[in-house]
């Protein structure tokens, strides 16, 4: 099964099988399921064609994928263009939520730089 371009996993149950499209979640895959009367633990594989087409269309009813990444991206480039606090700490790649980064923040500093001791070896002559 394809949605907007994204294959379905046929082996993994549908609750989780749908989070592989951008923008679904556990929790809204198990409520598009729960509004279509669809069991969770059904796979993608032994889904009937109509069952296919009404979650391809609940789907689609959503922001998802490239666009929902545009939306994304557009609010970030707005948060800098006003030169908002957190539009700040995107453009410098740290956290944007109050996190500490005198430890931790690997995530968005990237690998540990490390400067050294200050103390260098003597060579041998």
């Amino acid at each position: 099964m394809r949605i907007s371009g994204i294959t379905i996993p046929d082996e993994k149950h549908l609750g989780y099988s749908l989070t592989a499209v951008f923008g679904i979640g556990r929790s809204r895959a198990l409520q598009i399921l729960k509004d279509l009367k669809i069991e969770a633990i059904r796979s993608a594989s032994d889904l009937s064609t109509d069952e296919e087409n009404a979650i391809r269309e609940k789907i689609e009813s959503f922001t998802i994928e490239g666009e929902l990444k545009r939306e994304i991206s557009s609010n970030i480039k707005r948060l800098k263009d006003i030169q908002s606090y957190r539009g700040s700490r995107h453009a410098k790649k740290l956290p944007a939520r109050g996190q500490r980064t005198k430890t931790n923040a690997r995530t968005l500093k990237g690998v540990k730089k490390t400067m050294g001791s200050g103390r260098r070896k003597l060579e041998k002559t």
